[in-house]
């Protein structure tokens, strides 16, 4: 399931986009600044960037000059009021794959988000593994040291994020945007409730606290 990145200041403008791209069966986050956008952008987490030039804080030309000297090469696609030709072209000589000007028809992003992503698939991964620890994307069956462990849709889906990222601090922030989207409160402790769920499981030692910061899959 590709995940989308959106970079957009415009409260209407940006649910009206994760609206349809969700309605479409991509996995959404929402971001309101550039600052934010660069950080969510070079974290590694998603297969495409939507970015609004007009954000506060940093532009979206500066965050693209910023991705692409970082060596980050995530598709990003302008969407942008501002349509010249000056800012069509230094937005792709920036870096951009695509520049989209506002108004614009849903259907026509749809379209360009599905192509670039065309462009930038590899082959699909369909088991995850960390250690003797296993998770079967398509048939959703677990496997802890070659014994079948039965979870949840939600234990699965936190399982499935910390197998992607392997020995990465994971943040409770980003474990809720992951698995539970932005429909909880950041001050939720839903992510310690399934954390202790997913430890009996599995094994507590697999998932590392780090006070503070997070939590940590580690391969045994």
């Amino acid at each position: 399931m590709n995940r989308i990145l959106i970079a957009e200041d415009e409260a209407r403008i940006a649910a009206f986009v994760e609206k349809g791209l969700r309605g479409n069966g991509f996995v959404t986050t929402v971001v309101e600044d550039g600052e934010a956008a660069f950080e969510y952008a070079r974290s590694g987490e998603f297969d495409l960037l939507v970015l609004d030039i007009g954000l506060p804080l940093s532009d979206g030309f500066t965050v693209l000059r910023r991705l692409r000297q970082a060596r980050v090469t995530l598709p990003v696609i302008i969407l942008t009021a501002r349509d010249s030709v000056a800012d069509t072209v230094a937005g792709l000589e920036g870096g951009a794959d695509d520049y989209i000007p506002k108004p614009f028809a849903f259907e026509e992003l749809l379209a360009r988000v599905r192509l670039r992503l065309r462009a930038e698939r590899t082959p699909e991964v369909t088991v995850l593994r960390v250690g003797d620890l296993s998770l079967d994307l398509r048939s959703r069956r677990v496997h802890v040291g070659g014994h079948v462990v039965e979870l949840s849709a939600r234990e699965f889906a936190l399982a499935e994020v910390f197998c992607r990222h392997p020995d990465q601090v994971l943040t409770r922030e980003q474990l809720l945007s992951h698995v539970w989207g932005f429909d909880f409160d950041p001050g939720s402790n839903v992510v310690d409730v399934y954390v202790r769920y997913l430890r009996k499981k599995i094994g507590a030692e697999r998932i590392e606290t780090l006070r503070g910061t997070g939590y940590r899959m580690k391969a045994l």
